[in-house]
């Protein structure tokens, strides 16, 4: 695994399974007169860090994944390959100041909010609204949120039936050139057949299309 897959996995199990995330943030488990200590040493170092898990092989070296919040603002940092406990926790405690320092999030839009409307051929309805399955966060350098620009691409001559939750298009967000995320947009609510005069005069005007 890279790291980056590490960042992931770790991105979901805090998504997914908050009831059992909550069990990182336990510095120390007692059981049966025995106490077992966290080795994640940054617990100890600073509030806002609540997880995840350490790690050693011989070959991967000392190993740290970490996440930590600071004005709704959470951070994953992977550290790989260092050669002690207390190097891992220090490389880690290095990435979060940096990234709370200079990085912000922003959420821009919630999910299920209506975001544009596309035409629908052949429905029962002339018209499907768009928008996201989940909210859209992006997290940027700081002062960077005016520069930030969305576009919308919307798939051509979308024919009913339409699905609720169908991808019918995506968003994409960028930072100049840079592009920070995409999402897919999907139709917020089902679109049915229509008539059949409504599906034969759209036949008709999709042939000047």
């Amino acid at each position: 695994m890279t790291a980056r897959d590490i960042a992931r996995l770790a991105e979901l199990l805090i998504a997914d399974f908050q009831d059992y995330y909550k069990w990182y943030s336990q510095k120390e488990f007692t059981f049966n007169e025995i106490t077992q200590y966290n080795r994640n040493k940054l617990l100890w170092r600073d509030d806002s860090v609540d997880g995840v898990k350490t790690g050693h092989t011989e070959s991967a070296g000392y190993c740290l994944v970490t996440s930590a919040v600071k004005d709704n603002m959470r951070l994953i940092t992977v550290v790989l390959g260092t050669k002690s406990e207390n190097a891992r926790a220090d490389a880690s405690q290095a990435l979060l100041n940096y990234g709370f320092r200079f990085f912000e999030t922003h959420k821009l839009y919630d999910a299920g909010a209506q975001l544009t409307t596309t035409r629908i051929w052949k429905g029962a309805t002339e018209s499907v609204s768009l928008g996201l399955h989940s909210p859209l966060y992006v997290t940027i350098p700081r002062g960077q949120y005016k520069s930030l620009d969305a576009s919308m691409t919307i798939d051509n001559q979308i024919t009913a039936p339409v699905t609720q939750g169908q991808t019918l298009g995506k968003v994409q967000v960028q930072l100049g050139e840079e592009l920070v995320t995409e999402h897919e947009l999907i139709a917020l609510q089902g679109v049915g057949e229509g008539s059949f005069w409504q599906r034969l005069v759209d036949e008709a005007l999709l042939y000047f299309e």
